[in-house]
């Protein structure tokens, strides 16, 4: 029988069961492709690549339409490749490689993609062998109609997903349900009451609680252990528990034993006490179906199956431009000469002409090389067979590193002009333009048109919990993605679009800068940013300073500028503003950069829906004028003024913002790379009225970086 096709185009979600006596719908549909059955028992659900990378990725568990299920890590789907004779598919992105090898290690080789292909015109079936490999998670099951609480083995018998071209019906039932009403009487209806009752299918939810700890281990809530208080039920070896559920908030369930009659709440499991109660972390990783041989001394917390925290992506994206870097360009030189010489590296070792030979069979970049001299490949060679870095010297490398490194970059190639109208790269595809500024308000320098772009994306880990940026020590508590904690590869996505870019007059920057630097607003900015730092930080993380993670006020006005024509230009770009996202080069210079104030506005897809140049189409000289303008004006009035422009954190508040709210200013977390904060319109536009800061009025007019602006 041949496997289902999953819904739409995406990646598919494939179960692999703890017990192979339980569920294994991956091998059925082996057995099943054998024999030439449309079936489906491999297939249960579809996910976009996206999703899948920031959202429900390898370790989160992922709600269908009747259970849970939890994507497993590298090593599984290592085997969904292996059903084809084809390798897997790499994106090509030098640049994100060496961030992702400098943050796991030098054994990562490559970024592959999902498992998955697009069906083509008359083959609806192309690609049925492919998808992500998952296993249900939880496995403890509760049934709707009688409120038995028991593993997944135990309902079995009632799985089903046989439709070959609908994987969301996959559901488990629980056969001969005797439904509430018999569970409370105790006994058996007889005659045709009893007949109808005993063929009752009730389906199955997952029992939504689990233990989660926060250096990223989850497990199963010991509900035998809980009802029994740490002890075995006194009754039965293998005891039924059930359930209910009752009408207050938080936790609401309660679970019983059917055999001893014992009962206990789950809110007793919550809060500070609640820990106290729980059982010690097992040092579980579900997704690589492991436990941590050392154990784990971490507070485990009960956390729900939908909860917010329970995954934390920890991902790294580039737009791929061309390298200027002399030393970076040598690099990549370095590795498409490894990559065509693969295991002959070692014989050919200064053998010039057999390079040469290897090379003609390589990739476009590979053969590209061949225009260099004898003494520049003679040269590479001694590079490629020099001794690889040490572990040491790559974890100090990775102490200093700034996530600012990887933007460094990108901004030094936009700052470079194009050499005509429409100057093209053709290893990155990248496509920019020049426009002339026109009507533009003073302090907006250069504008230049991306129209055609590709953002790859990566995701390295992720953490329970807390957020990536709220922890400290990062070695420690990011969650691997394969067993032992070294992948050979990430998954990536590559997405396409278009955008503009605008860059702010350095000067002018810098002289708005050290007024702000010096003025009461800024400093009840930092204040409120180190309470919250001391107070949202993780609980386990190692002591950070808060000054070395808050940002310089220029990163305050382009974010808060590129929110304000994000929201100007979905009205007029033919694009959602949740499909409009920000690039922010904003930093002070250093020894190792310069300085930079600008962004780059994009919209992204997977597919062409990014690039069909209804943002670059704004880039016009007076049109984008006309955007910025209104932009700035808007920006003056707020549908919840005065109270937001006059809003500043003073102790104890420690948001993250000043004359900011979502009626003004904020976007849709799709767009806006730092979760809405560090965001004030009086650092853009002059407002009327002022602000109060420890008992005084100061005006806030004197902060604006666009200080003409006028209302229409």
């Amino acid at each position: 029988m041949k496997q289902g096709t999953a819904q739409g185009n995406e990646p598919d979600a494939t179960v692999i069961e703890d017990e192979p006596t339980a569920v294994d719908p991956l091998g059925d549909g082996d057995r099943l492709a054998a024999d030439q059955a449309k079936k489906n028992y491999a297939k249960v659900g579809s996910a976009r690549p996206t999703t899948l990378l920031y959202t429900y990725g390898p370790g989160a568990v992922i709600d269908l339409p009747h259970f849970t299920i939890m994507p497993v890590g590298l090593d599984d789907w290592e085997r969904i490749w292996r059903r084809r004779d084809s390798a897997p598919v790499t994106v090509h992105a030098p640049r994100l490689l060496e961030t992702v090898q400098l943050m796991l290690g030098h054994q990562v080789g490559e970024l592959r993609r999902f498992p998955w292909q697009p069906t083509r015109p008359g083959r609806r079936r192309e690609g049925d062998d492919l998808g992500v490999p998952a296993r249900i998670f939880p496995q403890w099951l509760r049934c709707t109609g009688c409120d038995l609480l028991a593993p997944v083995s135990r309902f079995v018998a009632g799985y089903s997903n046989t439709h070959p071209y609908r994987p969301d019906q996959a559901v488990f039932e629980h056969l001969d349900c005797p439904g509430r009403g018999r569970r409370r009487s105790g006994s058996r209806p007889t005659g045709s009451a009893g007949r109808k009752q005993g063929k009752r299918r009730s389906p199955c939810v997952p029992a939504r609680y689990l233990l989660a700890c926060p250096t990223g281990h989850l497990d199963e809530f010991p509900y035998d252990w809980w009802v029994h208080e740490g002890a075995h039920c006194t009754k039965a070896p293998n005891p039924e528990l059930e359930m209910r559920d009752t009408s207050q908030r938080g936790a609401t369930a309660i679970i019983s034993c059917r055999a001893c009659g014992a009962s206990r709440p789950m809110s007793q499991a919550q809060g500070e006490e609640g820990r106290s109660r729980l059982p010690r972390c097992r040092g579980r990783h579900p997704h690589l179906g492991i436990f941590d041989p050392q154990g784990c001394q971490a507070e485990p917390r009960v956390m729900l199956v939908g909860a917010s925290n329970l995954w934390f992506a920890t991902t790294q994206s580039i737009i791929d431009m061309p390298r200027l870097d002399p030393a970076e360009v040598e690099r990549d030189r370095v590795a498409a000469l490894g990559r065509a010489l693969g295991e002959d590296r070692e014989t050919v070792g200064e053998d010039v002409p057999m390079a040469r030979m290897l090379l003609k069979r390589g990739d476009a970049e590979a053969v590209g090389l061949l225009g260099l001299s004898n003494a520049e490949l003679i040269g590479l060679l001694r590079k490629l067979a020099a001794p690889a870095e040490s572990e040491e010297a790559r974890l100090r490398r990775r102490e200093e590193w700034n996530p600012v490194d990887l933007l460094v970059p990108e901004w030094n190639y936009l700052q470079q002009e194009p050499s005509g109208e429409r100057h093209e790269d053709p290893a990155s595809g990248l496509v920019v333009s020049p426009r002339r500024l026109g009507e533009m308000p003073s302090g907006v320098d250069r504008v230049l048109a991306v129209d055609r772009l590709r953002k790859v994306n990566a995701v390295l880990g992720f953490t329970r919990i807390d957020d990536f940026d709220r922890i400290d020590d990062t070695g420690a508590r990011l969650v691997p993605l394969a067993r032992g904690g070294c992948p050979t590869w990430v998954p990536a996505t590559e997405d396409r679009g278009e955008g503009i870019f605008l860059q702010l007059d350095e000067q002018a920057v810098a002289a708005w800068e050290a007024r702000v630097l010096v003025s009461p607003l800024w400093a009840a900015h930092r204040e409120a940013h180190r309470r919250n730092v001391e107070r949202r930080f993780s609980e386990t993380a190692k002591e950070v300073n808060p000054d070395e993670r808050f940002v310089p006020p220029r990163y305050w006005l382009v974010h808060t500028l590129a929110h304000a024509l994000i929201r100007e230009m979905a009205m007029s770009s033919g694009y959602g503003a949740a499909s409009i996202s920000e690039r922010i080069y904003a930093w002070v210079a250093s020894k190792s950069r310069p300085a930079a104030a600008g962004m780059l506005l994009t919209t992204t897809a997977s597919d062409s829906d990014g690039t069909l140049g209804g943002l670059v189409a704004l880039s016009a000289p007076d049109r984008l004028a006309q955007v910025v303008d209104a932009a700035l004006t808007r920006m003056m009035r707020c549908s919840s003024d005065p109270v937001c422009t006059r809003r500043v954190p003073q102790d104890p508040e420690d948001f993250l913002h000043g004359a900011a709210c979502h009626c003004c200013t904020m976007v849709s977390e799709t767009s806006c790379e730092r979760a809405n904060r560090f965001l004030d319109r009086r650092l853009v536009v002059p407002l009327t009225g002022g602000y109060t800061v420890d008992g005084r009025t100061v005006t806030s007019a004197d902060l604006a970086f666009f200080r003409d602006v006028r209302l229409g």
